[in-house]
């Protein structure tokens, strides 16, 4: 049977229980905005110039470093072997595992990465990321790392099929292919290189783009 057979509402996905991960990155990322706020506040009174992009960076790299968060950009193929790469992220893969390097591009920064990618874990279980630290040199750029199950032996899903799934979870399509509605949530680039297909014909959103839109 098709996985989008049957699926709980949107509200009662978001508003679920959190599961333990979320839970943690939400700590996660939270810390690090307190901080960034607390680091912003003291250059401010300095009178020192405030680059808010550069403070999350360096606050990213010294909580990674003093929770044992930190990889150095040396040692990133212990990750595994490079796999496909986009506009967004480098991959890294081992056994069925699967490491995203994000290069925060398209995120417009650590926090909102993180937003997006809890909301990515309410909505698509099947495919919920994990957090496992920020890669880079020394006082340098620094990459949130995620990791997330391998969909193995599988093709991309029609666009037929997509739009098929995200009706069954509640969204309504709109004129832009692959964009789709709630009247929480927006999610777009839901198009075939993001959704895949395995041998018992279950779709698997891996990648997309989600905000709230209230």
């Amino acid at each position: 049977m098709d996985n989008y057979d049957f699926f709980e509402p949107i509200p009662s996905r978001i508003n679920a229980t959190k599961d333990p991960e979320n839970r943690r990155m939400e700590k996660i990322s939270h810390e690090i905005h307190r901080r960034c706020q607390l680091y912003e506040e003291e250059l401010r009174k300095s009178q020192e110039n405030v680059n808010l992009f550069e403070i999350e960076q360096r606050v990213a790299e010294l909580y990674a470093k003093e929770k044992g968060l930190w990889i150095p950009f040396d040692n990133i193929l212990d990750l595994g072997e490079p796999g496909p790469s986009g506009n967004e992220n480098d991959t890294y893969v081992t056994n069925n595992i699967i490491y995203k390097v994000n290069n925060l591009l398209n995120a417009g920064g650590i926090e909102k990465l993180f937003d997006k990618i809890i909301l990515h874990n309410h909505l698509f279980l099947e495919t919920a990321y994990q957090f496992h630290g920020f890669a880079g040199y020394d006082n340098r750029s620094i990459y949130p790392v995620f990791s997330q199950n391998l969909i193995s032996e599988s093709t991309p899903a029609t666009i037929i099929e997509i739009e098929m799934y995200m009706a069954a979870l509640g969204f309504q399509k709109t004129d832009v292919t692959g964009r789709f509605i709630s009247d929480e949530i927006e999610i777009w680039d839901v198009l075939p290189r993001n959704v895949l297909k395995d041998m018992q014909g279950d779709l698997f959103v891996v990648d997309a783009e989600l905000r709230r839109r209230r």
